[in-house]
């Protein structure tokens, strides 16, 4: 009982993530300036943030000096800026920073 009640739930809240935009600015065409702004600006803060994140706990001053790190970072960084897809780039970063960390450092 307790899983169906989980499921039913979870599914509620997506639905109701779904719903509410419409709700709230109706049937409108025009996406209100707001919106447009932070979709605009929201990206780029999250990517900042999530590096910020990955690489807060790093000690450059004892071995490996952050390098594992530094080279995921500069693999997703030039895979992004030669593919254009960004989970491409991380999956692939996030896959050699694993081997390096399991396999070399």
């Amino acid at each position: 009982m307790y899983d169906i009640a989980l499921i039913a739930v979870t599914a509620l809240v997506i639905a109701a993530t779904r719903f509410i935009p419409f709700l709230i600015f109706g049937e409108k065409r025009e996406i209100p300036p707001l919106i447009t702004y932070l979709g605009q600006v929201l990206p780029f803060a999250i990517m900042g943030m999530l590096v910020v994140y990955c690489l807060k706990d790093v000690k450059f001053l004892s071995a490996p000096f952050g390098a594992p790190e530094l080279i995921g970072c500069a693999i997703v960084a030039l895979l992004h800026l030669w593919k254009r897809n960004s989970l491409l780039s991380i999956g692939v970063g996030t896959v050699a920073y694993m081997i390096m960390v399991q396999l070399i450092f």
